[in-house]
């Protein structure tokens, strides 16, 4: 575990002394001295989305703006901070973009990060970018009931609040944040009460919601900068100025704005969106072990039905759902159903996807551990293969494999991981490798449970595990294709999710 007065960075390993002094104002005055004359845009959180919405503000299409990235002096992002002012962006990427738009906007100069509040005084806009999480309580593992939760806006608030304690009056406040719907309003009310402490204005502030749909992998970039926005304000003159900020960064021309009629409107959008596609994904939980039990290839039918236009979306067989936004964000919306809109009931479909998607890699789990002598998995040494959430991406927030990993390690397993986008991984304490040495004949089993791109068509990959004597493979993701699967089923046993019969 880290010391609390250090916070370690995680791409060169060199810790950084927490600091007692907060005053970080010379170094923002000196940044905005070297781009005067440009419009000045704060990112507040400097997480998976934040940091990547930073320097594609940075990289502005037509317009050159002074970027400055803000979050909390802490372990956790207190390192994030000091690799951006060092020349080294705290995230590890596929999309080359992304390496590419942080060195450009290195050479120009013009974005920095801090952890000083004092940056809301000088900034034209605030992007907000922040966590709002929700917190699953007393979850059971193979519990039909619908999870029990809880969402705490307090802090959400106070970093809104932090905005309006320094904040100019005519500033453009436009969140990004997945919220509750109903929560924009509720921010426009901490930002009004604030301006009118400070004895200024309320009517020149503008205050809108637009919800990224960033996607963590080879498409970073193009998922903020050329993907279509859905954008709205708390009145016309709000929306107005978030469609002028949103032309300077997204190109229009090929992916045209979307503006709905109020904030509630988009909120509701982002968690409607997610909602549906984790709902597609719990639909075809039970599907998975229908064709498991029919000995059936489920994969071979949803492709088959995948034919029909109207279908193309249905899902296929995994090992679970994980990130940040799909665990929690029908939750979200159920929750403002009742607490912020006032509804009797939430919403019970939305809120089983959730409970059914959560419990996805205990149905896994109990495949694999069926697979070994007498259902006896334990002492056992077996090899991950991935354990971010999803393909080419570096995020292990909520990733399903932390459940079938923590299912493992209580049966006294030895883990081995690879992952080329994770060294560490934070939740489960636990380091991780990004080669192939720890493939041997030690091995028990050899689970491919992310479908990195590396791990696909990887010749090397598949004669390591050719070389070794005979073990488990279980493949929770379709990974394997029909021929690797025939030339590995030649000396191993091996298994593939929703396959019912090889």
């Amino acid at each position: 575990m880290r010391n609390k007065e250090f916070s370690k960075n995680e791409l060169t390993g060199k810790n950084y002394p927490i600091p007692d002094d907060l005053d970080d104002r010379k170094a923002i005055d000196e940044f905005l001295d070297l781009n005067k004359d440009k419009e000045v845009v704060v990112v507040q959180g400097l997480g998976f989305v934040g940091a990547v919405m930073s320097i594609v503000c940075a990289n502005a299409l037509n317009k050159e703006y002074a970027v400055i990235g803000i979050d909390l002096p802490t372990p956790e992002s207190y390192w994030k901070i000091c690799s951006i002012n060092e020349g080294i962006f705290p995230i590890i990427s596929s999309d080359n973009k992304v390496e590419e738009y942080f060195q450009k906007s290195t050479e120009k100069k013009n974005f920095y990060a801090t952890y000083d509040v004092y940056a809301f005084s000088k900034a034209d806009v605030v992007i907000v970018d922040i966590n709002l999480d929700v917190k699953k309580l007393d979850f059971h593992i193979n519990s039909n009931d619908i999870v029990d939760y809880s969402v705490d806006l307090s802090g959400f608030k106070s970093a809104i609040r932090s905005i309006g304690n320094y904040c100019k009056e005519d500033i453009l406040v436009l969140i990004e944040t997945t919220v509750p719907p109903g929560t924009t309003l509720i921010a426009k009310d901490i930002l009004q009460e604030a301006l009118r402490s400070r004895k200024l204005s309320t009517d020149k502030i503008k205050i809108g919601h637009s919800y990224e749909r960033v996607m963590p992998g080879p498409n970073y970039i193009d998922s903020i900068q050329n993907f279509y926005r859905v954008y709205s304000g708390v009145d016309d003159f709000s929306a107005n100025s978030v469609e002028e900020f949103l032309k300077t960064i997204i190109r229009i021309d090929e992916y045209p704005l979307t503006r709905l009629k109020g904030t509630n409107s988009t909120e509701i959008s982002k968690v409607l969106e997610n909602s549906f596609r984790a709902m597609n994904i719990a639909f075809i939980v039970e599907w998975s072990r229908y064709a498991e039990e029919a000995g059936v290839d489920l994969y071979e039918i949803v492709n088959a039905i995948r034919m029909r236009p109207t279908h193309k979306n249905i899902m296929l067989p995994g090992i679970g759902v994980g990130g940040y936004c799909l665990t929690k964000d029908p939750l979200l919306a159920s929750w403002s159903k009742q607490e912020l809109i006032g509804a009797v009931e939430g919403l019970p479909m939305s809120e089983l996807a959730v409970t059914t998607n959560d419990n996805m890699p205990l149905y896994a789990y109990r495949i694999f551990e069926s697979l070994f002598l007498e259902n006896s998995i334990k002492n056992k040494n077996i090899y991950l293969l991935g354990v971010s959430y999803a393909p080419d991406v570096g995020d292990t927030r909520y990733s399903p494999v932390e459940l079938f990993c923590t299912l493992l390690l209580n049966e006294h397993c030895n883990i081995f991981l690879n992952d080329p986008y994770v060294n560490f991984w934070d939740e489960l304490n636990l380091n991780v490798k990004d080669n192939f040495e720890d493939i041997s004949n030690s091995l028990d089993a050899i689970v491919f449970s992310t479908g990195h791109s590396i791990y696909k068509n990887n010749k090397e990959l598949i004669d390591l595990i050719l070389d070794l004597d005979a073990l488990i493979i279980f493949d929770t993701i379709g990974l394997l294709n029909e021929s690797e699967i025939n030339l590995l089923s030649s000396k191993h046993v091996v298994k593939v999710l929703g396959r019912g019969d090889l």
